[in-house]
């Protein structure tokens, strides 16, 4: 690591999500001597990254900072002698996103990015070029830490584990830091004076909470989730409230993804109501990023703008450049990512990724215990990670045995001859970012496997707006 003088790599640069990084680093910028700024990205993405760029380099200005910020699409040469690279890209742009929510939803099921068919054809695209990211990093910058916070975060950090074979990795995700941020105002608290400790895998974790007296006020922040208080949901999950006596049964908080399958039947019906008006979130974030781009587009624009908290990923960034200030510091700072279990999960294997309470050192995260689960949630948990092994499986090896098995296992996804058509045609949708697939999806086209005209005509109507 050059000590003195960081080179720090961003792959999916021109993502709306760039100003909060860059302001992150500012914010940082006695604890970081960053020298090279690089932002990276694909030829269908150049017009975004010139725009964000361009703000980046204004933003970096205003703060008073000699950093040089550089604009490429050619990975390799942003990645030479790169001291940390965090990734936040998204394979097929928007538009794989579409078909991730209306193919879903006209089969009558969930559309959703990183649940239920959605989330598993996201792993399957993003699993390939992550991997590919590390073959270029072993070669160009070996030393490098790698903070990853592209969705599906946890099966992608778990991938550049187990597949990539590199252990320099931290993943990360928004929904535990929002949850920090807002719940201790709830009862009347400050974040310095609680202790959180998190446990599960990305996007289907709990947590428990205690003072700085020791006593555990996880019950206390609970009742509060039902007097209308702002515990940090996400932005884009619908809020139905938890079951109380299934909270007051585990004593512990779920995460707000945790809605898709306690309160599955809810959820399914307010994503087919979205569906039914071409209301999808897809549709929604193409609103916002037209606005974010829009405003990014200001000469005058020197700060993050608000409106940047509507994304739906807030925080990430900023998580980000704790993570690398905490690597680079050594700080041992508290902070929730995916990392491996190392037995902080005994319900888990320990040579596998999950997402818990850390400290975040030098030497990357160490994982603090947790401890065993109770039946039902280690019921979910056991589930819910070998699911992700076998998509992780999939996406590298392109077995289409695989990939039906994923469908079968996946709550979200009734299994039986709806979920294999399901299934053919998204892989069929996808065929352009699944080349392990390929022998497949030409047989599959050969059977007249295509996506039905309907659907079809309402991607095209949603792909037009972006």
């Amino acid at each position: 690591m050059s000590r003195n003088a960081l080179k720090m790599v961003t792959i999916g640069g021109g993502s709306s999500y760039t100003p909060e990084l860059i302001e992150g680093y500012i914010k940082r910028q006695d604890q970081l001597p960053i020298k090279e700024i690089w932002l990276v990205d694909i030829p269908e993405g150049e017009k975004k990254l010139n725009i964000v760029g361009n703000m980046a380099k204004r933003m970096v200005k205003a703060a008073g900072l000699d950093w040089e910020v550089h604009l490429t699409l050619d990975r390799r040469e942003a990645l030479k002698d790169a001291d940390f690279v965090s990734t936040q890209f998204r394979v097929g742009l928007l538009e794989a996103r579409v078909k991730d929510e209306r193919i879903p939803g006209s089969y009558g099921l969930l559309g959703q990015e990183t649940n239920g068919a959605g989330g598993i054809f996201k792993a399957f695209r993003t699993v390939p070029i992550i991997l590919d990211i590390v073959k270029d990093m072993k070669e160009l910058c070996p030393d490098a830490w790698l903070i990853n916070f592209t969705n599906p975060s946890g099966m992608i950090t778990e991938a550049i584990q187990q597949y990539g074979k590199w252990d320099k990795v931290i993943g990360l995700c928004n929904v535990p830091v929002m949850a920090m941020m807002n719940e201790p105002a709830t009862i009347g608290k400050e974040l310095k004076d609680l202790t959180y400790k998190f446990a599960g895998i990305d996007h289907f974790h709990w947590h428990r909470v205690w003072d700085n007296s020791g006593k555990e006020v996880t019950m206390d922040i609970i009742n509060k989730m039902y007097d209308g208080s702002e515990t940090g949901l996400p932005k884009n999950i619908f809020d139905v409230k938890f079951f109380r006596e299934q909270l007051n049964q585990m004593k512990m908080i779920p995460c707000g993804y945790h809605r898709y399958y306690y309160r599955q039947t809810e959820m399914l019906n307010h994503s087919l109501e979205e569906f039914d008006q071409n209301k999808t979130r897809a549709q929604e974030v193409m609103r916002i990023e037209h606005e974010l781009f829009t405003l990014y587009q200001d000469p005058n624009l020197d700060h993050k703008p608000k409106q940047l908290a509507e994304r739906g990923g807030a925080h990430y960034s900023d998580a980000a450049c704790e993570a690398i200030a905490s690597i680079y510091g050594d700080k041992k700072t508290h902070m929730v990512v995916s990392t491996l279990n190392r037995g902080a999960l005994p319900d888990l294997p320990s040579d596998h990724t999950v997402e818990v309470s850390s400290i975040i050192t030098a030497s990357g995260a160490l994982p603090l215990t947790f401890g065993h689960f109770q039946p039902a949630e280690r019921g979910w948990i056991q589930l819910m990670k070998n699911m992700e092994l076998v998509i992780d499986e999939a996406a590298v090896t392109g077995d289409y045995g695989l990939a039906l098995q994923a469908f079968i296992m996946n709550p979200l996804i009734p299994s039986g001859q709806a979920a294999k058509d399901l299934l053919d045609e998204m892989l069929v949708a996808n065929k352009k970012y699944l080349p392990q697939f390929a022998d497949k999806i030409k047989e599959l086209e050969g059977q007249g496997v295509t996506v039905h005209d309907q659907v079809a005509a309402t991607i095209d109507e949603h792909i037009g707006q972006i």
